[in-house]
C-alpha cells in the first residue's frame, strides 16, 4: 500500500515537470511578441518607419496589419513619442504620389513630406479643379499623422519647385523659408473644402494659425 502511494507521487511529479516544460515552450511561441511598449502580432517592422528596413514598399500580404501601443506607466516618460521622429518621409511621399495618380484626371504628382506639412504639386485635365484638389489633399491626409497640414496645387510648374526642395537640408532656416514661400504659391490654387468645422482647407486649426504667425 505504501509503495503504491510512492508510485502515485512519483507519477504526479513527472506530470508536473512535463507540464512546466510545455508551458515554457508555449510562452516562447506566444502570439504576441513584446518590444518596448509595442506588441506586434507579426514580428515585422512597418516600413513607413525608418528602422533599418529595406527601402521598398512591403509586399502585398494576406495578413491584416496590426500594432498595439501602450502608454508608459512612468510619469513624464515620452519615449513612446519617438516613433514620430522615425517616420520615413520619403516612403510617405512615395505612397501619397502613387495613390494620387489613381485619382481620375490626375496624371503627374510630386509630393514632399516635411516634419509637419505635405506639399503636393500635380498636373491634371480635370474640369472641376476644386474637387480634384480635395481628393488629392484627402488622399494625403489619410496617409500621414493627423497633425500634418497638406497643401496642393494643380500648377504643374510647381512640380519642379517641389522637387528642388527635396535636395535641401531640412534643418536649415533657409529651407523653412523656402517651404513657406512655396506654400504661399500653392495656396493660389484650389485647396478643396474645409477638413472640418474646426480646421481650414489645409487642416489648420486656429491654434495652428496663431503658432505659425508667432513662429
Amino acid at each position: 500500500m505504501l509503495s503504491l502511494k510512492k508510485l502515485i507521487i512519483v507519477i504526479g511529479l513527472c506530470t508536473i515537470t512535463a507540464l512546466t516544460g510545455c508551458s515554457k515552450d508555449m510562452t516562447k511561441n506566444d502570439v504576441y511578441e513584446e518590444s518596448g511598449n509595442t506588441i506586434n502580432v507579426n514580428n515585422k517592422r512597418h516600413e513607413l518607419y525608418n528602422e533599418g528596413a529595406s527601402r521598398g514598399i512591403r509586399d502585398v500580404s494576406n495578413n491584416y496589419g496590426y500594432v498595439r501601443h501602450q502608454k508608459s506607466p512612468l510619469m513624464n516618460d515620452n519615449t513612446a513619442n519617438d516613433h514620430y521622429t522615425a517616420l520615413d518621409r520619403e516612403q510617405l511621399a512615395n505612397i501619397i504620389s502613387k495613390y494620387s495618380t489613381n485619382i481620375p484626371n490626375v496624371n503627374d504628382v510630386a509630393s514632399l513630406v516635411t516634419d509637419q506639412e505635405v506639399l503636393i504639386a500635380y498636373s491634371t485635365d480635370s474640369k472641376n479643379r476644386s474637387l480634384t484638389a480635395d481628393q488629392v489633399k484627402r488622399t494625403a491626409m489619410s496617409v500621414v499623422p493627423r497633425y500634418y497640414h497638406v497643401y496642393v496645387s494643380d500648377n504643374k510648374v510647381l512640380i519642379r519647385d517641389v522637387e528642388n526642395l527635396a535636395n535641401l537640408d531640412s534643418t536649415s532656416r533657409n529651407s523653412r523659408n523656402l517651404v513657406n514661400g512655396l506654400i504661399k504659391q500653392m495656396k493660389k490654387s484650389p485647396q478643396g473644402s474645409r477638413m472640418s468645422a474646426h480646421e481650414d482647407e489645409n487642416g489648420l486649426t486656429p491654434d495652428d494659425q496663431n503658432y505659425n504667425q508667432n513662429r
